[in-house]
């Protein structure tokens, strides 16, 4: 069984390490931890890693964040992939840093990234994991604030919540959106606790 798994980013060095690009550090982390290598290809980079009878398809789209649906709708089609094997990470405004949030379905809730995709697909009923940067900007400065690199202190936690979000996709896959939500979403109010 496959799934396409979507990292949201901007290609490019200058976007590297920055909080709009934390899609593309979930996908990063676990083609690592995989040995899986992203080979270029239409519309975006791919890697392949088998994990429990599933094939996980890694895309980071390279038509850059507000074109995301287009990279999308075509690897969906391309896979002939049923939306429900169809899962996109994204960073969160409205989230905390360090906050995941996994929904089978929803919004874009102001992402440019999601808002595009629903428009290609045509749907919002697709999985889709939300990772938070928090919002801690004054009026006015949310694009420097996106497209700003993550502290160090902020880049020291990155692999631990990447983990997290993989961990979130491989229960998604093996035993359900259901527990999938239920482990990575509680798991967070534990860490917000802290």
């Amino acid at each position: 069984m496959n799934y396409l798994v979507v990292g949201l980013g901007n290609i490019g060095s200058e976007y590297a390490g920055t909080r709009h690009n934390m899609g593309f550090m979930a996908l990063d982390t676990w083609a690592q931890e995989a040995n899986a290598i992203f080979q270029s290809g239409r519309y975006g980079s791919t890697a392949e890693i088998s994990f429990k009878g599933r094939k996980f398809i890694l895309l980071k789209p390279s038509t850059y964040m507000n074109l995301s649906g287009k990279a999308v709708r075509y690897w969906v089609n391309e896979l002939k992939l049923p939306l429900e094997n169809l899962i996109v990470i994204s960073d969160d405004l409205n989230l905390p840093f360090g906050t995941i949030r996994m929904r089978k379905n929803g919004s874009d809730g102001g992402h440019n990234g999601l808002a595009n995709i629903n428009e290609m697909l045509g749907t919002q009923n697709y999985a889709r994991i939300r990772m938070g940067i928090g919002n801690d900007f004054s009026r006015g400065g949310q694009i420097d604030f996106v497209l700003g690199r993550l502290s160090e202190d902020e880049m020291k936690e990155m692999p631990q919540i990447c983990h997290r979000v993989i961990e979130g996709i491989k229960t998604f896959a093996t035993a359900g959106a259901d527990r999938a939500m239920n482990s990575v979403n509680t798991r967070c109010k534990n860490i917000e606790q802290n």
